[in-house]
């Protein structure tokens, strides 16, 4: 009989945050497939958890699903973790748990932390509606994606790293409008947790001058005097 394959989501900043049953999940399983083990150790240490790990991150994973589903397929159970947050979420994680429903192998994914949920909600912007972009791209493409995404009615959602936040902003303002709300979430759940809300032109200049730090995520206000698509179609049909 094969063995399941589970996504288990791990803390973004306190380890608080881990949920009981993730780490009864990791204990029980065969294997944790870890996007860096030196990451993850100190989370299987904290919690006691002897499970051996195998790397398992962007720069393998393409070499190693075969494997890995080959083993799942022999009758073991293997987590897959991320070095924080949900597996498949801007990490690892999509491409194996693919190969396992196409092998047939069952995957189980737990609730847990991801960053962009307590980010949007804490932006002070609307969240009933929003579109996740994850890392934008770096260069080809991205200005085409940026004046797409200006076009959009619904809150936008972006991750970013600290040394790339001050282009980033300013490339905003100049697709979006330096007046449009945003927010600038980092280090979610940790000590020096912080939320900036102000518009994308204000925080543009903040962190020009000053050099941020940690995990960033973005959030931007959509586009005003646009509704989304879903809804214009409910009051198409209600106008007929």
């Amino acid at each position: 009989m094969a063995g399941t394959l589970f996504v288990v989501p791990t803390p973004v900043g306190n380890l608080d945050d881990m949920t009981m049953r993730a780490v009864r999940t990791l204990r029980e399983a065969d294997l944790v497939l870890a996007e860096d083990t030196r990451t993850s150790s100190v989370l299987m240490k904290h919690f006691d958890i002897p499970t051996p790990m195998m790397s398992h991150h962007k720069y393998n994973e393409h070499a190693a699903v075969g494997g890995i589903v080959q083993r799942l397929l022999g009758g073991e159970n293997i987590a897959l973790v991320s070095d924080a947050g949900t597996p498949g979420i801007s990490d690892p994680g999509f491409m194996l748990s693919r190969a396992c429903r196409e092998a047939g192998v069952r995957v189980e994914c737990l609730p847990g932390a991801t960053a962009f949920v307590p980010a949007l909600v804490d932006s002070g912007l609307p969240c009933d509606r929003f579109v996740f972009e994850g890392f934008l791209p770096p260069k080809k493409g991205r200005a085409t994606r940026l004046a797409l995404l200006a076009e959009d009615p619904r809150t936008v959602v972006i991750y970013e790293s600290p040394k790339r936040l001050p282009r980033t902003l300013r490339q905003l303002a100049g697709a979006f409008g330096a007046e449009r709300p945003a927010a600038v979430c980092r280090e979610i759940s940790k000590i020096h947790e912080e939320t900036l809300r102000d518009t994308l032109g204000n925080l543009a200049e903040h962190f020009d001058a000053n050099n941020p730090k940690g995990e960033i995520v973005i959030i931007v206000g959509g586009k005003e005097g646009r509704k989304p698509a879903r809804e214009s179609a409910a009051d198409a049909r209600a106008a007929e």
